[in-house]
């Protein structure tokens, strides 16, 4: 990103505070990356069940490129090739994906998985399992059908009350990975003050990602004047932002999808301007804001850095062996190169 915003009547005096890490995640990156190798490798159409991210962008990308998205299995042809979002899905959407006998590519997030995998085990325990999050989001959905008889959602903290368990030493707390960690801690909190022998998880369940990007805006929004957010209204992680930059004292803070949805009006007097985005936002979105505020008088660009990340995931098991068959040998996850030869 430039130290330089590219107006040229740009007011060097003003400045773009630009959180770092922002935009996309390993889960999103490799997701993304799984429609996209499927496209090339096996051609259109390919389906991919529920948004699989939630960006407009990137879910209109995909489909001007032959993606095809569906919200139910039962959209899909039998026998076709559908890729399941990497929100993960319930094991009654793997069996209905079985019964039309589809070909699939699971791009669930690892740290959603994760959290199935446990919602399991405590099941099998035979643990009450109150997960924290928001009903209807397809995170939820996923890890809930894993255990329906076990597990109850917990919107926030205004739902700990009504809250009723089996036995109160028998209890256990898992979380959607895209919270605000705040606002979680203080869920489980009133939840701990009800049932004092409530089990934590094994390890966090919010993922890194949404931790770093609110940490950066944290640490950048009592120096800003306004923050922009971009991000899609239906991506959790993005809103959570807009709500974490307000908490950590901007004076005004947006959620945007793209950079002519930036209004003149909310920095026509700024000094300072948090920008940061989603998990699920590719980074040209990022630049076209920069851009935009450049064009609105905003000259300078300085980097907020608060961690670097470097995790990556591999491609679905099958997608890659699918690629590897075909000649291809991934370098390392994600990356695709042909063999020499070629």
């Amino acid at each position: 990103m430039p130290a330089v915003t590219p107006g040229v009547d740009a007011d060097p005096n003003r400045k773009i505070l630009l959180a770092a890490p922002r935009g996309y995640c390993a889960g999103v990156d490799r997701a993304v990356d799984a429609v996209e190798k499927a496209l090339e490798h096996y051609g259109a159409p390919v389906y991919v069940r529920k948004e699989i991210v939630h960006n407009k962008f990137v879910v209109e990308t995909l489909t001007k490129r032959g993606a095809i998205f569906v919200s139910e299995t039962d959209e899909v042809p039998e026998g076709a090739r559908v890729v399941f979002s990497a929100h993960g899905v319930s094991p009654q959407v793997h069996a209905e994906a079985a019964a039309r006998q589809l070909q699939t590519i699971d791009a669930t997030c690892p740290l959603v998985t994760k959290v199935h995998k446990e919602a399991v085990r405590f099941a099998n325990g035979d643990y009450d399992i109150l997960l924290i999050g928001h009903d209807g989001h397809e995170e939820v959905e996923g890890t809930h059908g894993e255990a329906p008889d076990h597990i109850q959602v917990v919107n926030g903290p205004h739902e700990v009350d009504t809250v009723e368990v089996r036995d109160p030493d028998k209890v256990v707390w898992l979380s959607q990975t895209t919270l605000s960690v705040d606002e979680t801690m203080e869920t489980v909190d009133l939840l701990r003050k009800r049932f004092p022998n409530l089990q934590d998880p094994p390890s966090d369940d919010i993922c890194y990602a949404t931790q770093n990007r609110q940490v950066a805006v944290k640490k950048l929004a009592p120096e800003c004047d306004v923050v922009i957010v971009v991000g899609s209204a239906n991506s959790s992680n993005s809103v959570r932002l807009v709500e974490v930059a307000l908490e950590a004292g901007a004076k005004a803070a947006y959620r945007v999808d793209k950079a002519d949805e930036v209004d003149p009006e909310w920095v026509k007097d700024a000094q300072t301007v948090g920008l940061t985005s989603g998990a699920s936002v590719p980074e040209i979105l990022v630049r076209d804001v920069v851009t935009k505020l450049g064009e609105l008088g905003i000259g300078r660009v300085e980097e907020v850095r608060t961690a670097t990340e470097d995790i990556i995931f591999s491609l679905p098991k099958n997608l890659r062996a699918d690629l590897k068959k075909a000649g291809y040998q991934p370098d390392r996850p994600h990356k695709v190169r042909e063999p020499k030869g070629r």
